[in-house]
This record gives structure tokens, C-alpha cells and sequence, in this order.
């Protein structure tokens, strides 16, 4: 199980290296946020990689898997991090796939009935995650569980069971708001508004 002080020591160097961003941000809704969640910065820093990967392994303690599956593009370098501290296999759905070569859609070495944890970044609504599951189960890999580090609380998690996927998370927003303001990263203004936004 993940530990509360590796979880909140994660959250400050997401929040120390820009992963964690307050201001106003354009969505892809259109909406404005005054937070932003940019995992995607973690290639560019290997020991904070290395910790979410870490935790992420921690909170999926007790699911059975015999490889990780990184959703592309951001899953990816959390997933390669996790099979290098877990010693699992990875594999991972194209995002495009070639009209030469294999043609492939799942890459990776595995057997039909095999098990595979899912990996990514962030999770919103959750919808994004079934498109991307969905080539891994027609390959013949059985997918039950996603996790991902960060959940920004768009009620994903009722979505996902509908198409029987448990979701799994590193942190909430909420809590990661709650670390950062507790270590003086943020200030209570800048909490107040994150939480006003996710009520929305």
C-alpha cells in the first residue's frame, strides 16, 4: 500500500518541478481552470519519474497483472519506470497504427488471457481511457484495473465500471490541494479557487 508520506512528498515535487501549475488555464472543454495537471513534464525529471512510479506500483499492491500497459503518450514513461522497478513486461496500444510491417496494434510480447494493468497520467472523465483500452482487449489481454497518478474528480470512476474497469489512484486533487497548502506551497486563495472549480 502507498504510504501518506511518500503520496504527500510525491505531491511537493510534482507541485517543484511544474506538474502542478495555478493561474488560469484554457481546457479543452473550453472551460477555465485555475489549476493545471501536466504529468507529462515527468520524462524531463528521471527521480520524480522514478517516485510516481514507485507510488503507483504501491497502490496497485494486491492486483494480479502479468504486464503494464502505458496509454501514449503520457502513461508511457510511467509505465516503462514501473516494469523497470517491478520487473513486469510492458505493453501498449498504437496510437497509430501502420499500414506496413506488423501492423500491429498492441505492441509487446503476450498471450491471449494474459492479465494488464493499465497506466496513465491523469483521469478525468475516464472516457479517453476506454477508447485506449479498447485495442488492448480485442488483442486478448484481460484489462480490469487502470491506475493513474493523479484523478481530478470528474466522476470517472462510474463510468469506467460501466465498461467493468476499477480505477486506482495515486492522489485526488483534492488531497494534493490539501498537501500543498499544509506545506506552504500554495496559498489558501489559490486552494480556495481550485476547490471551488472542482465543485463545478
Amino acid at each position: 500500500m502507498s504510504s501518506s508520506q511518500g503520496v504527500n512528498d510525491l505531491v511537493v515535487a510534482l507541485h517543484e518541478i511544474g506538474a502542478f501549475r495555478f493561474g488560469d488555464f484554457v481546457l479543452k472543454d473550453g472551460r477555465h481552470s485555475p489549476f493545471y495537471v501536466d504529468l507529462r513534464l515527468l520524462s524531463a525529471h528521471p527521480k520524480v519519474l522514478a517516485r510516481a512510479a514507485h507510488e503507483l506500483l504501491a497502490c496497485s499492491a494486491g492486483l494480479r497483472f502479468d504486464h503494464i500497459a502505458g496509454i501514449p503518450y503520457a502513461g508511457l514513461p510511467l509505465a516503462v519506470a514501473m516494469c523497470l522497478e517491478n520487473d513486469r513486461p510492458l505493453v501498449y496500444p498504437r496510437k497509430e497504427v501502420k499500414d506496413y510491417g506488423t501492423r500491429k496494434r498492441v505492441e509487446g510480447i503476450f498471450q491471449s488471457g494474459d492479465r494488464a494493468l493499465v497506466v496513465d497520467d491523469v483521469i478525468t472523465t475516464g472516457g479517453a481511457k476506454v477508447e485506449a483500452i479498447e485495442p488492448l482487449r480485442e488483442a486478448g489481454l484481460v484489462v480490469e484495473d487502470i491506475v493513474v497518478v493523479v484523478d481530478r474528480q470528474r466522476d470517472a470512476e462510474p463510468m469506467l465500471a460501466e465498461h467493468g474497469l476499477r480505477l486506482h489512484r495515486v492522489v485526488r486533487v483534492e488531497e494534493a490541494l490539501t498537501q500543498l497548502e499544509a506545506a506552504n506551497r500554495i496559498t489558501p486563495q489559490e486552494a480556495s479557487r481550485a476547490r471551488e472549480f472542482l465543485l463545478q
